[in-house]
């Protein structure tokens, strides 16, 4: 219970706190407490000590909140009979109870209702006050930063979410106008707002029954009939992909919708409904809104300025943008993690600082004894593309070496790659250093690129488009950036261009993106962590609404 370190008092319903609050007949600027004192300059000096003292003790707890408190003067700033004070309780639990609005779960106020109601001396009054401090303190970081700690959830969320300082917050809050400092706790992002949007909407779509029955089968081809072909166009029609038809065949028009729905899902868009398309089809709206629930609560966890310029990877829809100012301005396709041990790509921001042309593969420790240690210990001539280092940085004869004393933990040497045509990071690759040792670069294995799912590397981004990915970066500081790159590549050696001014990177996962002029687009939760989102969001009290017409 969200007061109970501070309170054992009998539990009121929720919907009691509604009616007693936000109801009509009572309303919140005469909240139930009784007796409640004068203002503070009105009250007696003995009933302001035993009001500090109240706060003082509530607030113990609570380094934030005796902090704030303690440079206030212990002054409740919630539970006085000031204007002000009437209008922050009214704005902080409008905005508690429209938390599911928001995609947020409900807020337990129970105890603090039965607090109100119990009020009979400063002390009651005391803890009130710093309960309510708490509530705004709570919501403030939910709708703010998310209501879970990513690296909880799952261990490629490495993600550094931007937490607001409790004092700060309650300190602006003090001094603002209530409810539109609350409102402004909100990301501020176009695509948070298209987010609830959809949201509401797909709960409109629950609440009128859904999308109908799935559709059976295992494939259909454009000039089919039959039931089956009755049933995807229906579904298709209730999806919004296809305008109202009586066709029987799969005709051109649905072969068109077929088209449209594969390029929002990232399948390729044959207008074939073959296993893959069969599948996004059939997923229900209530699976929808919780990948948009989800994408909500990433969206909070990213909720800091992303740069004017920035590089946006999106790992679900293997693809690498530059944007700037809100416009993506170059795009590219990527292959990202395999979806297997710890290849998978963590999701994280940094700041890309240079680029290295001809680059040497440092190959990382892990891949060098899991993989090619016991590929050595079979032939000691095996990877030969690679060179054997010593802790000096000599290169060692493999001729001279026993691979098969060796294990994983007391394996000497390092493994490198020169550069070549050849090198495993292809002829650049784009850093922004980092502990997980994840960066963007070239690959020689173009043909990678051609499939629907490019989950197949070790961690890293691969770039379909590397030089022209190159280009876009370096003409913000060269006139000439394509001689300026070429002039690098051609020496064949490895050399470093600095980005003069560092870019910065966001490794996101979205399985919801919203498009601008409505409608979301949706991606295949390839490894999982969404699903682990949702069920921690469950947890925590979130619902799938189903919100009638």
């Amino acid at each position: 219970m969200l007061f109970a370190p501070l309170f054992r008092l009998p539990a009121f319903t929720r919907q009691t706190l509604s009616a007693v609050l936000l109801g009509t007949s009572v309303s919140v600027a005469a909240l139930p407490m009784a007796p409640m004192p004068a203002q503070a300059e009105q009250i007696p000096a003995q009933q302001v000590s035993a009001l500090m003292q109240s706060i003082a003790e509530a607030a113990a707890s609570s380094k934030d909140l005796s902090e704030f408190y303690r440079a206030t003067g212990y002054k409740p700033i919630f539970t006085d009979n000031s204007a002000r004070a009437k209008a922050r309780r009214q704005a902080l639990l409008r905005a508690v109870q429209a938390a599911p609005e928001k995609g947020l779960a409900p807020y337990d106020t129970t105890l603090l209702e039965a607090n109100l109601r119990a009020i009979k001396s400063d002390r009651d009054l005391g803890r009130a006050e710093v309960a309510m401090a708490q509530l705004f303190l709570d919501y403030a970081r939910d709708i703010q930063t998310g209501q879970l700690i990513p690296s909880r959830i799952d261990a490629g969320l490495v993600r550094q979410v931007p937490y607001r300082d409790g004092v700060q917050t309650l300190t602006n809050f003090v001094k603002s106008n209530p409810q539109a400092y609350l409102r402004k706790l909100e990301p501020g992002s176009p695509e948070y707002a298209r987010l609830l949007k959809e949201k509401a909407n797909m709960e409109r779509v629950l609440g009128a029954g859904g999308w109908g029955p799935t559709v059976p089968g295992s494939k259909y081809e454009p000039g089919e009939s039959g039931n089956g072909v009755i049933a995807l166009r229906n579904r298709l029609m209730a999806m919004g992909y296809l305008p109202r038809s009586a066709a029987t065949t799969y005709d051109a028009a649905m072969t068109k919708a077929v088209q449209v729905f594969q390029v929002q899902h990232g399948l390729t868009p044959d207008g074939v409904v073959g296993q893959g398309t069969l599948a996004e089809i059939n997923v229900g709206p209530e699976a929808r809104l919780a990948s948009i629930l989800v994408a909500l609560e990433r969206e909070r966890w990213i909720n800091m300025p992303l740069g004017k310029r920035h590089i946006w990877v999106n790992l679900t829809d293997f693809s690498a943008k530059i944007v700037d100012d809100g416009r993506v301005t170059f795009e590219t396709r990527s292959v990202v993690g395999q979806n297997t041990g710890d290849r998978r790509s963590p999701e994280f921001s940094d700041e890309m600082e240079h680029m290295v042309i001809n680059p040497t593969w440092n190959v990382p420790r892990s891949i060098a004894v899991k993989e090619y240690l016991p590929m050595m210990q079979r032939n000691p001539n095996a990877a030969g593309h690679l060179r054997l280092v010593d802790s000096r940085g000599r290169t060692v004869n493999r001729a001279n070496v026993d691979f098969s004393q060796y294990t994983t933990k007391t394996f000497p040497y390092a493994l490198k790659q020169p550069p070549s045509d050849g090198n495993a990071l292809g002829l650049v690759k784009f850093m922004f250093p980092n502990k997980y040792n994840i960066y963007l670069h070239d690959t020689p294995s173009k043909s990678l690129f051609g499939r629907e799912v490019r989950a197949f590397s070790h961690g890293c981004i691969r770039l379909q488009q590397p030089f022209d990915f190159a280009y876009a970066l370096l003409a913000k500081q060269s006139s000439d950036p394509v001689g300026l790159f070429q002039s690098h590549l051609k020496t064949r050696q490895e050399n470093i261009i600095e980005l003069e001014e560092h870019v910065p990177v966001h490794l996101v996962y979205r399985t919801a993106v919203t498009l601008p002029k409505g409608g979301v687009e949706y991606r295949r939760d390839i490894y999982g962590r969404d699903a682990k989102i949702w069920a921690a969001l469950k947890a925590k009290g979130v619902q799938l609404r189903a919100v009638g017409s």
